[in-house]
């Protein structure tokens, strides 16, 4: 298994490690030596069920105290949820945070829940159940709860969407761009077989320091906005478009800013395998991720693997690639070209060419492109004072991450320095914007 700690301290993602061949997988899902190895709680009495019918159902959120406070493994064991963590442990250092993820049955992914950490999830589809183990009986006269929408924890559920899909609303975004085709040939991929574990971005160029006045003629050759093509450049276009990607899929960043290796120009993306560690991909949900200098640019790729031998054998015979992991790529996005397909979708199927699954997996948040003193007001996306980059969102919720979009118009309290992320505490929201009312929902 594989214990990944999060942005709280003593609550841990754990992957499992499949052992594949043509007939599935094996793997472990609990093991008592393992648990015990790293400290963490490694018995159990209890093992709970929760049976949830309908997509939007809010179980929410409970704990115990002493003498029978309880840690708790949670997994997803049909259909998905938005599982949120609260730390209401009083000597905590992220006291009053909370860490919101996304468990699925496809991904098997566990949370680890430690004593005096508030427990909550929301369905994400459908019929979806959910398994715990305990390690503590049931005690009534100890249980504990905090309200979904306290607003000293601030927890934001993913009800939006699921007002809008329950109204019969098509949420997509668009195909000619990076995230809708980006996500066709994600669907490419699973529909032949293999299972894709990075989906990709081909850049020319990454400078998180350029600003519309060193752009400024590059936009005139293109008779483009200055603002824009900063976007492009400064790596906030590609952070909002890969977080596009991993909420639609359930995929993280492998870190803050994604790896983004660079390689000579020209190099073909057939060789993106070797650019990416193997082991990181093979575990956990999958990542989003960039390369700059790679062709065919501005295309975009999918990394994928296959349990099969024989199949593997045919794969390397078609030639995306030697293994284990396998590059499928399309040259171009075609921008308004493509965008009529979208529409047609919608309208036609009702069904959305890409949109968000759930909960947040990945948000952008703002970073100081240049020194900032107190009582700036923060300009806006592609301009001189903020770029953004992708964070995983439980990490962004945890810490206070000012969101890129957010950012704009904001008055900081207190002095930056470049490439330092900003947190709400470091800002002053604009009265009364519609920004702020919607993300609190």
């Amino acid at each position: 298994m594989i214990f990944t700690e999060t942005s709280l301290p003593g609550v841990y993602l754990i992957a499992i490690e499949k052992r594949e061949d043509g007939r599935g997988f094996f793997a472990r899902a609990w093991c008592t030596q393992e648990f015990a190895g790293r400290g963490l709680v490694s018995q159990m009495v209890q093992c709970n069920l929760s049976s949830n019918k309908r997509r939007g159902t809010l179980r929410s959120l409970h704990y115990q105290i002493a003498p029978y406070q309880e840690t708790k493994l949670v997994r997803c064991i049909k259909g998905a949820i938005f599982d949120v963590i609260v730390d209401v442990r009083p000597d905590s250092p992220t006291y009053g945070r909370w860490l919101g993820v996304e468990l699925t049955a496809e991904h098997y992914t566990m949370l680890y829940v430690p004593q005096h950490c508030a427990h909550g999830f929301l369905t994400l589809q459908d019929n979806t159940e959910v398994m715990y183990q305990v390690s503590q009986f049931y005690a009534p006269e100890c249980e504990r709860g905090v309200r979904y929408d306290d607003p000293a924890f601030g927890i934001t559920w993913p009800l939006a969407v699921e007002v809008l899909l329950e109204a019969g609303v098509v949420l997509t975004n668009a195909d000619g761009d990076q995230p809708g085709v980006l996500m066709n040939l994600y669907r490419f991929g699973q529909g032949i077989g293999v299972e894709p574990v990075l989906c990709g971005n081909i850049k020319g160029l990454h400078d998180p320091y350029r600003n519309p006045t060193t752009q400024a003629a590059f936009a005139r050759q293109l008779q483009q906005n200055p603002r824009m093509v900063t976007s492009f450049a400064d790596g906030t276009k590609i952070s909002f478009e890969q977080a596009i990607v991993a909420n639609a899929t359930g995929m993280r960043v492998a870190k803050r800013g994604m790896y983004g290796p660079s390689v000579p120009p020209g190099t073909p993306i057939q060789e993106a395998g070797q650019w990416f560690p193997v082991e990181e991909l093979l575990s956990g949900p999958g990542l989003v991720d960039y390369v700059v200098g790679a062709a065919p640019s501005p295309g975009v790729f999918v990394l994928a693997t296959h349990p099969h031998p024989q199949q593997q054998h045919y794969l390397n015979l078609y030639k995306p690639g030697r293994g284990p992991l396998y590059c499928f790529y399309t040259p171009y996005h075609l921008c308004h070209f493509e965008v009529p397909n979208s529409v047609a979708r919608a309208a036609l199927f009702g069904d959305a060419t890409i949109a968000p699954r759930g909960g947040l997996c990945v948000e952008v948040v703002a970073t100081a492109k240049i020194p900032l003193q107190a009582g700036t007001v923060l300009d806006g996306i592609g301009e001189y004072m903020t770029y953004g980059q992708c964070e995983n969102a439980d990490a962004a919720q945890a810490q206070r991450l000012l969101p890129m979009g957010m950012a704009q118009g904001c008055r900081l309290k207190r002095d930056l320095g470049r490439d330092e992320v900003l947190t709400y505490a470091d800002v002053e929201l604009p009265k009364g914007r519609l920004c702020d009312r919607l993300r609190a929902k």
